[in-house]
This record gives C-alpha cells, sequence and structure tokens, in this order.
C-alpha cells in the first residue's frame, strides 16, 4: 500500500503533493513501481497535528481520488479519514477502502457506510488524538489491549456487514518504542486474529530511534527491515512511502516463504 499524503504538514512528505499534478504523478509513480493499493489522505495525523475541517479535507482529496480513479481503475484506491463525510465522498469518487486510524472509534458509522457500498475497512489502534496519543501512553499488556481493540472493533465491522477488514496494530499512534517494539515481537499474537494484518512503520520515529537517523527520509533501510520481519511473523500488508523498494523486499520475501 503506497502512501499519497496530500497534507502540508505530514511529518516525512508534507507539502510534496500539494496539486493535482503532483499528486497524480506520484499516484502513477507508485503504480509503476509495483502498489497493490494506494491511501490518499488529506489530513495528518502524526503526533500533535491539529484537525483540519471537513470542507479542506474534501478539497484536498476528491479532485485526486476522481483522477487517479479513472487514470488506473486496475489500481484500489483507500481512503485514509476518520470523518463519515469524508469517507462517503471518496467511496463515490472511486475509492474501495477507508483506512480508520480511530479503529471506528470517532465514527462507528464507518462500518455501515463500508457495508453498503461494498468497500474494504482497515481498523487501527490508537488511543486519543494526535494532539494527544504521545502524551502518557500506558497499557496492562500492550499486545493484549491492542488484540483485544482490533478484534472487538473488527467483530462491530463484521456484524455491520463489511465484506473485507484488516487490522493494523497503529505503530507508533499512543505507543513509546518499548511499545512499538513489543507489538512487532509478539505480532504473530495479533496475526492469529481472523483478519489480515497491515503493518506501517515506514519512516517512523521508530526508525529513527533505533537507527538514530532524524530525517525521515534517510529510514529506508531501517524500515525495510522493519517490515520484513513483520511479514516473517504474520503480516499481510504494508504501508509504504517507498514503494519500489517495498515491493523488491515484498518478492523476496514471497520467494522465500511460498
Amino acid at each position: 500500500m503506497g502512501v499519497l499524503n496530500l497534507t502540508p504538514d505530514s511529518f516525512s512528505d508534507g507539502g510534496r503533493y500539494d496539486t493535482l499534478e503532483a499528486a497524480l504523478a506520484r499516484f502513477g509513480r507508485m503504480v509503476a513501481d509495483g502498489a497493490d493499493w494506494v491511501d490518499i489522505g488529506g489530513e495528518s495525523t502524526r503526533p500533535g497535528a491539529g484537525p483540519v475541517s471537513e470542507a479542506e479535507e474534501l478539497r484536498r482529496v476528491l479532485p485526486v481520488i476522481e483522477a487517479a480513479a479513472a487514470l488506473h481503475p486496475q489500481v484500489p484506491i483507500s481512503i485514509d479519514t476518520t470523518k463519515y463525510a469524508v469517507a462517503e465522498a471518496a467511496l463515490r469518487a472511486g475509492a474501495r477502502m477507508v483506512n480508520d486510524v480511530s479503529g471506528l472509534r470517532y465514527e462507528p458509522r464507518l462500518a455501515d457506510l463500508c457495508a453498503r457500498h461494498g468497500a474494504a475497512l482497515v481498523v487501527m489502534h490508537s488511543i486519543g488524538t494526535p494532539q494527544t496519543m504521545q502524551a502518557d501512553p500506558h497499557y496492562t499488556d500492550v499486545v493484549a489491549d491492542v488484540r483485544a481493540f482490533l478484534e472487538a472493533a473488527a467483530r462491530r465491522a463484521e456484524a455491520a456487514g463489511v465484506p473485507h477488514i484488516l487490522i493494523d496494530p497503529g505503530i507508533g499512534f499512543g505507543k513509546t518504542l518499548a511499545h512499538n517494539l513489543e507489538l512487532l515481537r509478539r505480532l504473530p499474537e495479533i496475526a492469529a486474529l481472523p483478519w489480515p494484518v497491515l503493518v506501517g512503520a515506514s519512516r517512523k520515529r521508530l526508525v529513527g530511534d533505533l537507527t538514530g537517523r532524524t530525517d525521515p527520509t534517510d529510514r529506508l533501510a531501517g524500515t525495510l527491515a522493519l517490515h520484513y520481519d513483520a511479514l516473517v511473523r504474520g503480516a499481510r500488508m504494508l504501508r509504504v512511502h517507498d514503494v519500489k523498494e517495498a515491493a523488491d523486499s515484498v518478492s523476496v520475501y514471497v520467494s522465500l516463504h511460498p
């Protein structure tokens, strides 16, 4: 899953694709590099990011979704949003998945919306809001707590009739370095649930903490290592900025783990 941020403030590539021409060029490049999905977002969810109005989020994402769906109908688009109106408009414009970083906490109706449209849904674990999630996160057992949350959210989506559900442990969303590492080490416990696991650690602070790379664009090698290990431990989709390199890594994984 390639990441296409249409935001001025995303932690890694904010402002780089804020015109229709730049966004479509980036979309095409990711398709050529091997993206199976492209995840489009119009509101940054990095720690500390402020909220964006519904109107502004729609202004950012809808033209790109409409144009990209027409240019690349073979590549499904997901909309990275927690807002019902944005998700609904995106699905009508050609998106086929909703990627909800709140795991249905903010807007439970997203499950019914996806069911009506026959769209897939990603439920991700997070706590609080982007403004508060890294303040002082605490868990009794981070893996057990995250697993229970994801199972409950996925069951709710399943009961609503959502045809395809993915679960995401939410690396970096309300977790310390120790929490993130524990989730990745014990990923098989989450992968044992009956829904495919999506992992997104691409260029995140976790990689910087482990490697000392302060610039997110210098974190490719660390990202590839974490994502490959996640595949070995049960992940079935990776959310990435560097599609070509990730696709090569996946090809090696598939050859070694047929």
